[in-house]
């Protein structure tokens, strides 16, 4: 199927890739690489078309966050991160989404999703307060969704615990400035937020619960299939999709510089069959990583537009392919690395930035495979919902 998107970012893909090493220095992304996504329009690919968005399918914004990646990890994960966003507040309560969108449809909305934060319940709405960590590209952003754990009238959580989504404007957080000093995925600007005493309107809280079980969109009366993906689905879709994308960068980067490279024994790499068996082994896994993420996708979107919801189980195993993809990828891209000798790791040489920038990615919580595979297993073994904190990644 056709993607506008993709060929805009063919025709900027030279000077997307050229601003990496400066996202990094930097910290977040130059005004100059944010702008760059803004042009090639894959922020909006999710928003809804009555804001300028194109309501695309999961699978094309997908890969064209794969695609930016490749390019420049950083830039592919807040086009990933950031691109999500649009498809929540689609949902949200229309007078929200016109402060957002209406005078400009270009606004862009960070999070994280994290319940790090306590809403307290007052006349009209709710006093807010909490401190996040990895709030991508936020710099770039004017508004933002944060976690959130309902309180009691003195702040304290009530329990049972209930898990909200609050939309926030700039004006209400502050942006920690030096949060952001990590290994990998520099460029992003992932920093610190935090909200003190701010008063949220209550249509401007999402109950977690209606995203996770797919009442939210039907509640929103959105027709598009594309919004009728599980959320579980749809959330990690831009974060796993930049770390393939990254893993791509590194096998095309290394590609580039074995052409010409002479190993220390004089033998020329193209006369290797050891490395180019290697290599050649590593780029199946990661198409493969490709293959099952966008695969995934599509049959998610398949069943929403048949009207079929999907059922605990199929949203575990959506999950089990997702963590398996980013792990599948990210350690083919080390089998690539691990061939490119000493100078392929030099600061100067961008095969060590993806490698870095990946490995990063893999770090990300919805990337953890311990309770996410125990969960599939039980939910195929008719122990459904699985116990404790497990459903609240499926």
């Amino acid at each position: 199927m056709a993607n506008p998107v993709l060929d805009l970012v063919e025709e900027r893909a030279e000077e997307i890739a050229s601003l990496g090493a400066d996202n990094e220095k930097l910290g977040k992304l130059t005004d100059r690489a944010a702008e760059l996504l803004r042009e090639t329009g894959v922020i909006k690919m999710l928003q809804p078309k009555k804001y300028g968005g194109a309501e695309a399918h999961p699978a094309e914004f997908a890969e064209a966050v794969m695609r930016i990646a490749l390019l420049d990890g950083s830039s592919g994960w807040v086009a990933g991160s950031v691109g999500v966003h649009p498809w929540e507040m689609a949902m949200a309560d229309p007078a929200t989404q016109e402060a957002i969108w209406g005078e400009d449809d270009n606004t862009w909305i960070a999070s994280p999703y994290a319940p790090l934060g306590i809403i307290k319940p007052v006349d009209g709405g709710y006093i807010f307060n909490g401190r996040w960590s990895f709030s991508s590209g936020t710099d770039h952003c004017d508004w933002i969704f944060l976690g959130a754990m309902l309180g009691d009238e003195e702040g304290k959580m009530v329990m049972p615990p209930r898990s909200y989504h609050v939309i926030l404007p700039r004006s209400d957080y502050t942006i920690v400035e030096d949060s952001w000093d990590v290994v990998g995925l520099r460029g992003t600007g992932s920093k610190d937020i935090i909200v003190k005493d701010a008063f949220v309107p209550a249509e401007r809280v999402l109950d977690y619960g209606k995203l996770m079980d797919g009442t939210q969109p039907r509640e929103a009366g959105l027709s598009s299939p594309t919004y009728h993906l599980p959320f579980t689905t749809a959330f990690p879709m831009g974060i796993t999709s930049a770390v393939i994308g990254i893993c791509e960068g590194a096998l095309a980067a290394t590609m580039a510089y074995q052409k010409s490279r002479v190993q220390i024994t004089g033998t020329k790499v193209k006369d290797d069959p050891y490395v180019l068996f290697a290599i050649s082994a590593a780029a199946e896994e990661i198409k493969a990583s490709r293959t099952a993420m966008l695969d995934n996708i599509n049959r998610f979107y398949d069943q929403a537009e048949k009207g079929v919801e999907a059922t605990l189980a199929e949203r575990a195993a959506s999950r089990r392919t997702q963590v398996s993809a980013a792990w599948r990828a990210v350690r083919a891209m080390d089998e690539v690395v691990a061939r490119s000798g000493g100078n392929g790791l030099r600061m100067d040489n961008p095969i060590q930035r993806f490698w870095r920038d990946g490995h990063m990615g893999l770090a990300h919580a919805i990337h953890v495979p311990g309770s996410v595979f125990h969960a599939t297993a039980l939910t195929e073994l008719d122990v459904t919902p699985p116990p404790g904190p497990m459903l609240a990644m499926i």
